[in-house]
This record gives structure tokens, sequence and C-alpha cells, in this order.
């Protein structure tokens, strides 16, 4: 049995080398004076103040921003509505609409975009308009497979309700608008909070489906980083990428530290 325990404790330490040593790299990369990876010549915070001086990556890191906070806004709004009416279908018609809603979440990216793409291109020549890819059909494209995470992410709070909370507050006096908003979402918050934050880091990160569904007008981070991969990277998109890295590790322990406190209250509850 220990040697089990001691076997499992190194597994999961080389687990955690695996995923994070590249993570760890990149860090210490961004930090390095010199060009060299695999020598550390010294600390510096150059390549950050090189980056704060490119107006070019900055424009498109606020591109992504915009394209992930309103994506994922949308995503949340649509995809709580989607988890209401589907909490309220019969067992088979839920089963059916969820198998449909992962569909996207299992489809390859690639061939999601490449559908995107068509699907944009045809509308385009339907309404004979030279060139139909841009924002509009990026913001349309991250909104189409955030909305499947956001539902997957607040229907389990709908089953951890109790199912009579609604028919009390109906009883004393609320109309169903007011029992929604004054009942059920404060009890589904935490869902729909976590939802949101998982839409806007998938939208963040995006390249694949965004390759596919962008415009010359309209470039997204990824999409750009993605031209750097064919020449040598300068040592100030290592500190963009830790930027990145930070940002959605930080999203990512406040998404926990909410579903953490809202556990310790249902248990308080019973």
């Amino acid at each position: 049995m220990l040697a089990l325990k001691k076997a499992s404790t190194v597994i999961t330490v080389i687990i955690f080398v695996i995923l994070y040593a590249p993570m760890l790299l990149l860090i210490a990369a961004s930090f390095n004076s010199g060009k060299d990876l695999s020598v550390f010549e010294g600390f510096t915070l150059y390549q950050y103040a090189e980056l704060m001086r490119d107006e070019n990556l900055l424009r498109l890191l606020a591109n992504s921003l915009i394209i992930a906070v309103i994506s994922s806004v949308v995503a949340t709004v649509l995809g709580t509505m989607a988890a209401v009416g589907i909490n309220r279908m019969g067992k088979r018609a839920r089963s059916a609409v969820l198998t449909v809603t992962n569909i996207p979440m299992t489809n390859p990216d690639i061939v999601t975009g490449i559908s995107l793409c068509l699907l944009f291109t045809f509308v385009g020549q339907m309404l004979k308009m030279d060139s139909v890819l841009g924002f509009g059909t990026l913001l349309i494209a991250h909104i189409t497979f955030n909305l499947p995470y956001v539902i997957l992410s607040v229907l389990p709070k709908f089953r951890q309700l109790n199912p009579n909370i609604n028919e009390a507050a109906l009883d004393l006096g609320c109309t169903p608008a007011q029992s929604f908003f004054k009942v059920i979402l404060p009890e589904i918050m935490p869902g729909i909070f976590s939802g949101m934050m998982m839409a806007f880091t998938m939208s963040l990160d995006d390249f694949v489906i965004s390759y596919f569904v962008y415009g010359p007008a309209y470039r997204t981070l990824p999409v750009e980083i993605y031209s750097y991969t064919k020449k040598p990277m300068p040592p100030k998109i290592y500190a963009l990428f830790t930027v990145i890295f930070m940002a959605v590790l930080v999203v990512m322990i406040v998404m926990n530290v909410v579903q953490a406190r809202d556990d310790k209250r249902r248990e308080k509850v019973k």
C-alpha cells in the first residue's frame, strides 16, 4: 500500500512537470537578457518594455480582448437562457438536446472553422458582398463555440436547486419573472460566472477557428502570432505569452475560489 502511494506521488509529480515545465521555461525566457534559451544570462525587464512599445501587438491584443469580452458576455446570456429551457424539458428531449449541444465541443476545431467559413462566404455571396469576413464573423464564430461551455456550466446548478424553491416563491406572491431573478438567478450565479470565465479564456486564445473566419481588416493576436512561427521569434513575444498566461491563471484561480465558496455555502445550508 505504501509503495502504491509513493508510485502515485511520483506519477503525479511527473505529470505536473510535463504540464508546467514549458510554461516555466517560457516565463524564464521572458526575463532573460540573452537570446539563447538554454543559457540564462541575466534578469531583465527589457522584453516587457519592448512589448509595451509595440503598437501593433498591443492593438491586436486589444482586438482579442474585445472579441473575448463581447463573445463571452453574449454567450453567457444566450447559454443561461438555453440552460433554463433545457432544464424544463422532459428527460428524453433534454438528452437529445444535450447531445446536439455537445457536438461543437467534440467536433475538431478545423472542421468547425472551415464550416463557418463556408457558411459566411455563402451568406456573403447571397448578399453580394465583396468581403464578408471581419469583426462580425469572428464574433459570431466565438459565440458559437463558447455556447456549449456556458450551458454545461449552468445546467448542474439547476440540478443542485431545491425543486420546491420556485413554487415557494410563487406562493409568496412572486411573479415567474420575479421568482427567477430574485430566487433562482442568485443560486445559479456561480455556474453563470464560471461559464463566462471559461468562455473568455477559450475565446482569448483561440486560433484554429479564428484563422478561417477573420478578415484583413480585423485580426486577433493568435492569428498574428502564427506568422511569427515562420521566422525567428522575437523575445518580446515571450513576454506577451507570459502576460497572457498569468491573466488566464488569475481567471482560473478566481473561478476556483467562486466554486469553493459556493460549495461551502451549500454545505452550511445542508
